[in-house]
């Protein structure tokens, strides 16, 4: 089944009982791959399947049909302790970004939100010389900064 007609022609001429004639040939390139890794999609037997065409237009639709997964164990290098689960499915291009990929992996995705969480700190504090002494001193009082992780717990556990 051809999804559509071949844009390379390949023309040749053959000698046919003394006859000149011009044959044209199609160039149709096919390609059977497994794509997919370990998607949890059903997929059907390799006779069953028909060729897509896959083009830049719609190769974003291609790949979201197909989700395909990786799903593996690799050592924990953030706690440096055994090793973590890691689960991806990638239905776009974009799900290929470090930081996509930081996002669907929870231990990392923790640190993200951290990350960002100081970064906004840090855009409010900006050019407030008194916060920044505030915070300076807390960091460097551990027993300060327990007691008020404790009294912040305290009052998330306790809704008045």
């Amino acid at each position: 089944k051809r999804n559509r007609p071949p844009r390379v022609h390949i023309e040749y001429e053959v000698q046919t009982y003394g006859a000149s004639e011009k044959v044209s040939l199609p160039f149709v390139m096919g390609v059977l791959s497994d794509l997919s890794g370990k998607s949890e999609k059903e997929k059907k037997e390799m006779p069953d399947r028909d060729f897509s065409d896959v083009s830049m237009d719609n190769f974003g639709e291609f790949q979201k049909s197909i989700a395909p997964r990786a799903a593996f164990f690799t050592d924990n290098k953030l706690t440096g302790e055994g090793q973590m689960a890691v689960d991806l499915t990638f239905n776009s291009m974009d799900d290929f970004a470090p930081g996509k990929v930081a996002e669907n992996v929870p231990a990392t995705a923790k640190l993200l939100e951290a990350r960002r969480e100081l970064s906004d700190l840090l855009a409010y504090m900006g050019g407030k010389d008194k916060a920044q002494d505030v915070i300076d001193s807390l960091l460097s009082n551990p027993d300060l900064l327990k007691t008020l992780a404790a009294e912040s717990k305290a009052r998330n556990a306790d809704p008045e």
